[in-house]
């Protein structure tokens, strides 16, 4: 039974703890601010993660197990953590620099103020923190070597990983926490460093509504366990990732229809590669590896984790008897997967008594760059050796020939797709151009409201973007410190 509201009074209220909320965190606590950050999340500590089984730790990590639907043709299963430090505890740790034409084009688009030149101290900073390093292959990469190795032959371009890694042992968890804790997650770097100056972590705390009088939020409303709890705080950072932040917007009555009208994300399709000598792929780490060609294009390809559950989940739409044949030869698979970034958004909807709902309808274009991922995806991994591809669809190809005309005629709508990445639900921009929050992250309006996250990113990245928003929000909360009420 619901007990009594118990009301606290703070300075800054921090809700979310990933890779927007810690930063703002740090950045508070630095400046001497009392800064409390409500995670809706349990606290996993690193030892517990250690301790635990993959899917242990992929039930108790993610937001419904890791299988949140963007609803449409096909359905999109969306991958985000619900656990202090976010999403940054389950991601594969890379951090990639924003390019400048990119920047130069959110500038173009009514965002400027966050070009290489304002970045770059706060990249360098966010990079230096958590120990970003190029990762080249290491023991049990050969997946990594083998895609290296085709792009050069092709004449492609492709680059070493970029990971926040200290110490990696290669033990092939990223993605339901790292085991040693060499993944610099903010559960083992930004949020300790934070509370090492008396900021304040407060788990299991989901936050449920924001009050406000139109300029101002005047109170925080929020559920722990049994207990409802009124925060009065000085000033907000909502940082609840892109889902998260445009639903609690929408719940309280801020920024209209905006938020979560049209959210960017990447999808990812898998492909499983048979060689005809030993791979090993299950005894390396993710990511080594990256080709960078069709970047331009909004195209990555990489190996993923490889373990038997990951390889059956990749062949999920085909026969038992294909997925058996497979995993009797696992020494000899690898499975990579292509990063598309689309053109069509995701849309929120606030369902009473469901939460969030997502929806996506992919467009005919993103149909055709889908078939030309896969034509550079096959053409890759047949130069850097693989003897069958069974791709997102129930199909085998052994030749370059049958893979262009699988690519040519292929119905991406019936793939298996996945997304990790999701983006600008309650992006930057004026309100005419549909931006819901000012360069400040205030929504329209708003003085002492400011988003910290994702979402008020004004479009798709293109690559992993956990160092845009971490150099975003730095800068953003550095401003604010500079001029807390401007």
């Amino acid at each position: 039974m619901t007990r009594t509201t118990a009301t606290v009074r703070c300075d800054a209220l921090v809700i979310g703890s990933g890779a927007g909320g810690s930063t703002a965190a740090l950045e508070l606590a630095a400046a001497g601010r009392e800064v409390l950050v409500l995670e809706e999340g349990p606290l996993i500590s690193q030892s517990r993660i250690t301790q635990s089984s993959a899917p242990e730790n992929l039930r108790r990590l993610y937001r419904q197990g890791g299988l949140v639907p963007i609803h449409g043709t096909p359905t999109i299963p969306f991958g985000e953590a619900r656990c202090v430090g976010g999403t940054t505890v389950v991601n594969g740790g890379l951090l990639w620099r924003p390019p400048d034409r990119l920047l130069d084009h959110w500038a173009s688009a009514g965002v400027d103020g966050f070009r290489a030149h304002h970045l770059a101290p706060h990249l360098t900073e966010v990079e230096r923190r958590l120990g970003v390093v190029d990762q080249g292959p290491g023991h049990g990469n050969l997946d990594s070597v083998l895609l290296a190795e085709g792009a050069d032959r092709l004449g492609w371009r492709w680059a070493p990983a970029r990971r926040a890694v200290r110490g990696c042992r290669h033990a092939n968890r990223c993605v339901t926490g790292c085991p040693t804790g060499a993944k610099q997650s903010m559960l083992v770097s930004y949020l300790p460093s934070a509370e090492r100056l008396s900021a304040v972590v407060q788990p299991d705390t989901r936050v449920v509504r924001l009050d406000h009088d139109g300029t101002r939020v005047t109170a925080v409303h929020a559920l722990r366990g049994g207990q409802r709890l009124r925060y009065l705080p000085q000033t907000v950072f909502l940082a609840a990732g892109p889902v998260g932040t445009a639903l609690l917007l929408r719940r309280s009555g801020i920024g209209g229809r905006g938020p979560g009208r049209a959210i960017a994300f990447h999808v990812n399709f898998r492909t499983v590669a048979r060689f005809s000598e030993p791979v090993r792929a299950d005894e390396g780490t993710i990511f080594t590896a990256q080709l960078k060609e069709f970047t331009d294009r909004g195209m990555l390809v990489m190996p993923a984790n490889l373990t038997p559950g990951s390889v059956a989940a990749a062949l999920a739409a085909h026969p038992a008897g294909t997925v058996d044949r497979i995993l009797a030869q696992l020494d000899h698979i690898a499975v990579y997967t292509t990063q598309v970034s689309v053109r069509s958004a995701a849309r929120l909807s606030a369902v009473p008594g469901l939460g969030a709902v997502l929806r996506h309808r992919l467009t005919g274009s993103d149909r055709d760059t889908l078939r030309s991922a896969f034509r550079h995806t096959a053409e890759l991994l047949l130069e850097a050796g693989a003897v069958e591809l069974l791709p997102p669809t129930p199909t085998s190809l052994t030749t370059a020939a049958q893979a262009t005309d699988f690519a040519l005629h292929a119905r991406p709508e019936t793939w298996d797709l996945i997304s990790v990445h999701a983006m600008a639900s309650c992006r930057m921009g004026p309100p005419a151009l549909d931006g819901v929050c000012d360069t400040q992250g205030r929504p329209h309006g708003f003085t002492n409201l400011r988003l910290c996250d994702a979402s008020i990113l004004p479009g798709a990245t293109g690559i992993s973007p956990q160092e845009t928003i971490m150099a975003f929000c730095r800068l953003m909360t550095t401003r604010y410190l500079d001029h807390p009420t401007g």
